[in-house]
């Protein structure tokens, strides 16, 4: 059984961990191993294509990894700006060697073998513009294979919703899974999925992922085999949510005011009673869950 968390909870549980055992440097150097850990580096040129944020940050202290073993790799930066951990990686990158050089729409990306999406993390909500948007568009024009780090570029990380994101082969994800990675339109931008667990200490648990044997409701003693089960489509939860409600947050709210185990039916199912909500590991999405271990 394995952790599903929010946005908010990874972003609580990142800063307690920097406050209170390992520094944010370290935690970022630490998820840019588990991505070079996860990745096939031998399939052709590399290109990284970075942002403003700490996902940029990520990729920068992955292009020093590789600079360190001797496998060159070129740097796109999608934007000018920097979080403070991007800066240090970044001049890192630069004093290694690696060509870094802000992303234009002439660049041609098809030469590349391996294209690590660093753009948007999982903070990111709405429609992506401007370079971000020709950014993804080349990603996923380029043929290339795609490795998003954390979460694809474009997508909701809590709802998994996209109006335009990276389409990746394998998506390495920090600390835990994301709600987001089960919902909405997930399935049709990632394939393979691995955690990077890079030692950070979760604040709270929220939500599982559990093959259907695993499931238990302690509190109430309700039982998928039973008779209160309740089954919904994707479509009849979404036509009941309110006031910027997620799916899990309303199957938690149907569970507690019925008195019934709620199921949303789905590639990823998701059931509650209100006190416990698991998604239902079905072996089909996504393709391949792998552990890196402590990076």
């Amino acid at each position: 059984m394995r952790n599903v968390i929010t946005v908010q909870n990874m972003r609580e549980s990142d800063a307690h961990t920097i406050a209170e055992y390992v520094p944010s440097k370290e935690l970022m150097y630490r998820a840019a191993m588990g991505v070079f850990k996860a990745v096939d580096w031998t399939r052709g040129p590399i290109g990284i294509l970075v942002g403003a944020g700490n996902n940029g940050g990520d990729g920068y202290a992955l292009a020093c990894i590789l600079a360190d073993r001797g496998i060159p790799c070129r740097v796109f930066r999608v934007s000018e700006k920097f979080s403070e951990d991007g800066r240090y990686y970044h001049d890192l990158a630069l004093e290694r060697g690696v060509e870094i050089g802000l992303f234009s729409e002439a660049d041609d990306l098809g030469a590349f073998g391996v294209l690590v999406d660093c753009m948007l993390g999982t903070g990111f909500q709405g429609l992506v513009r401007g370079l971000y948007r020709a950014a993804i568009q080349a990603v996923n024009t380029a043929h290339a294979y795609v490795v998003s780090v954390d979460i694809n570029s474009g997508m909701n990380g809590d709802t998994g919703k996209a109006e335009l994101a990276v389409k990746s082969d394998l998506t390495v994800t920090v600390g835990y899974l994301k709600t987001g990675f089960y919902l909405g339109d997930a399935v049709r931008y990632m394939d393979k999925l691995a955690v990077a667990d890079i030692g950070i200490r979760l604040v709270r648990e929220e939500y599982f992922l559990a093959a259907e044997e695993d499931v238990v409701f302690p509190n109430t003693g309700l039982d998928l085999r039973g008779d209160r089960v309740e089954l919904l489509t994707p479509g009849e939860a979404e036509e009941q949510m309110k006031n910027g409600q997620t799916v899990p947050e309303l199957a938690v709210e149907l569970a507690l005011k019925s008195r019934r185990i709620i199921r949303i039916l789905g590639k990823n199912p998701l059931v509650s009673d209100g006190y416990r909500t698991y998604f239902i590991e079905p072996g089909s999405f996504p393709a391949d869950i792998i552990s890196l271990g402590e990076a």
